[in-house]
């Protein structure tokens, strides 16, 4: 991540604070006027703010105040300044510039898949400004940064399915449970896909007697390298060579036709990759302990 954004910190910034008022927006513009339960503390927000009717922005920034604390070491003191920025960020986007923008008062699948879409969408730019809107994240970013293998989204989705549940049955809307179970769904897909998707490519492999003259040409179109592993057939036990060559999509189509150009005949498998990591290569890495 740090590779991703350098030392430009008004990048960082300014990615943070359009994931805020992205998120704002779903929120108070998609959600409230269809009576969701939602997930997170903001979901815990709009249950008081139906009950109560306390404004959702300064209500969540308060229920933060103490996991924040709890969570405090195990988050790290940048990650945890980031994040208080961001609930600040949140809670005025929520309560004094998204009220300014029309509500959706249409229908509830469209404003549930709406939510989803675009709040999940701007949730990942929070965390893709390594930071976080604070409430479940922390709790969420505390289990992820000891256990680096699970996915983002599954920690969000199962962390917020209890909150959105919970809505659902204090209110007695089924209806509005099972759409919360969509957003929450909805969230979890967006964040992974645009997280871990800017870590994803293909790998082609590429069985060629002219290898050598297969890598010069790669690197000559797009300039990536190739790593040749010796191999042998298995019909006629012949001496052939792999290409092993990591890439982009956009790139893979360009590898492609270079293959061709040297070698019509050689014989190529193009797999998809979760993840590329390694020179060459942006590499994202959300909520790692601090050293």
């Amino acid at each position: 991540m740090e590779k991703l954004f350098g030392d430009n910190w008004l990048k960082r910034m300014f990615i943070e604070m359009a994931g805020a008022l992205i998120t704002s927006i779903a929120i108070y513009n998609f959600a409230i006027p269809a009576g969701f339960p939602m997930a997170g503390f903001s979901g815990i927000a709009i249950i008081i703010h139906r009950l109560l009717a306390l404004p959702v922005g300064i209500t969540t920034l308060v229920l933060n105040i103490p996991v924040a604390l709890l969570c405090y070491k195990l988050i790290g003191r940048k990650f945890f300044a980031r994040s208080i920025r961001c609930m600040v960020l949140c809670s005025i986007f929520t309560d004094y510039i998204a009220p300014l923008l029309p509500l959706y008062t249409g229908s509830r699948l469209i404003a549930a898949i709406c939510t989803g879409v675009i709040g999940g969408f701007g949730y990942a730019l929070i965390y893709l400004s390594l930071s976080s809107s604070g409430g479940t994240d922390f709790i969420v970013m505390a289990v992820k940064s000891r256990h680096q293998h699970i996915r983002l989204g599954m920690l969000v989705f199962i962390t917020d399915a209890v909150i959105i549940l919970a809505g659902g049955l204090i209110f007695r809307d089924f209806d509005g449970m099972v759409y919360g179970m969509i957003i929450d769904y909805l969230y979890a897909i967006m964040t992974d896909k645009i997280l871990y998707g800017m870590n994803s490519g293909k790998v082609a492999m590429i069985v060629t007697d002219f290898s050598r003259e297969v890598t010069k040409r790669i690197d000559e179109v797009c300039g990536r390298g190739t790593t040749i592993i010796p191999a042998r057939g298995g019909y006629k036990d012949e001496k052939r060579d792999i290409v092993l060559c990591a890439c982009s999509t956009k790139e893979m189509v360009n590898v492609e036709a270079a293959v061709r150009e040297v070698d019509a005949k050689a014989f190529s498998v193009v797999l998809e990759s979760s993840e590329v990591l390694g020179n060459g290569f942006r590499m994202l890495r959300v909520a790692e302990p601090e050293k």
